[in-house]
């Protein structure tokens, strides 16, 4: 697999999550069961906002469109790894690399971004309930997602353009299941300090300046809430927001803990594995989270089956 020095690589190979067959056909019948649920979950959840009315609120319309982004970017990854797993051949083009790894950054960070618009969201249902329509209103919302879509995909276009302006000329064999950043410099003849440190002055900034906004929303939540004298009060405020700590919580930890570096094979099949949590795990467990934790939407969906 290794190609001539100074001949750009044209094709890449994947690694991929195992070489044991019998362990693959297991996983890909359970990423399959994942991906099923991931797909009519997340389609379940925008059909039930759209079609009620009690839940055209800003709360919704936001989950609406983090299950519209889980959807593509569960289908980002998904489809081409069930497809290696049964598959003799695991490769693909320079092409199609670069443009999965486009699409992976720039919905993955439309999603971080969107899970700090949903915070300060919150902050402002709890902490400023009067005033709180006049606040959010459908044109902030809409606003604040068209800023979450391009901030995404613009940091997309300078990862990507950096990362595949690199010579690709040792090796093809790509040390993972997708164009994983880490994997791809590894393979690189170019220097790849500059792209280096693009990479985690973009992933730094982007997951510091969520998370920043997470940290100090949800502090004057919990000020504003602990201020409520009704236990049944704090603990109904509480609950709106459950759901989406949780989902925070596994998202940055997973993506976190897969741009952490080490050199070791032990970390390296423990980044494998924090990798399918956040890319093919999470966008499943969203709309669980808020399906399964949110009263009024375990309500509607009992009417409709009803």
């Amino acid at each position: 697999m290794d190609i001539i020095n100074k001949t750009q690589v044209k094709v890449f190979v994947f690694t991929g999550l195992t070489d044991n067959d019998k362990l693959a056909l297991f996983l890909f019948i359970l990423f399959l069961h994942i991906y099923m649920v991931t797909i009519l979950a997340n389609i379940g959840m925008v059909a039930i906002i759209n079609s009620s009315t009690t839940l055209h609120t800003p709360m919704y319309f936001f989950l609406s469109y983090l299950s519209l982004i889980d959807i593509f970017y569960s289908s980002v990854i998904t489809p081409k790894m069930m497809h290696d797993l049964i598959s003799v051949s695991k490769t693909i083009s320079f092409n199609g690399c670069a443009l999965q790894f486009y699409f992976l950054a720039a919905l993955a960070c439309s999603e971080g971004l969107l899970l700090s618009n949903m915070a300060y969201d919150r902050y402002a249902a709890i902490c400023h309930p009067l005033h709180y329509v006049s606040i959010m209103t459908k044109k902030k919302c809409l606003s604040l997602v068209s800023l979450v879509t391009s901030m995404g995909f613009l940091q997309s276009v300078v990862q990507t353009s950096c990362v595949f302006s690199l010579q690709f000329c040792r090796s093809n064999l790509i040390d993972h299941f997708y164009c994983h950043t880490p994997s791809l410099f590894r393979l690189s003849c170019s220097d790849t300090f500059y792209c280096d440190m693009v990479t985690v002055f973009i992933i730094g900034s982007s997951c510091t300046y969520c998370l920043m906004i997470i940290l100090v929303s949800y502090m004057l939540i919990i000020y504003s809430i602990l201020k409520i004298k009704s236990s049944e009060g704090r603990q109904k405020a509480f609950s709106t927001c459950s759901s989406h700590l949780v989902c925070i919580c596994i998202f940055f930890g997973a993506v976190m803990s897969t741009y952490l570096r080490s050199a070791s094979s032990d970390f390296e099949k423990l980044e494998k594995v924090a990798s399918v949590l956040y890319s093919v795990v999470t966008p499943m467990l969203n709309p669980l989270i808020y399906s399964l934790r949110n009263q009024e939407v375990k309500r509607i969906i009992l009417i409709k089956i009803t």
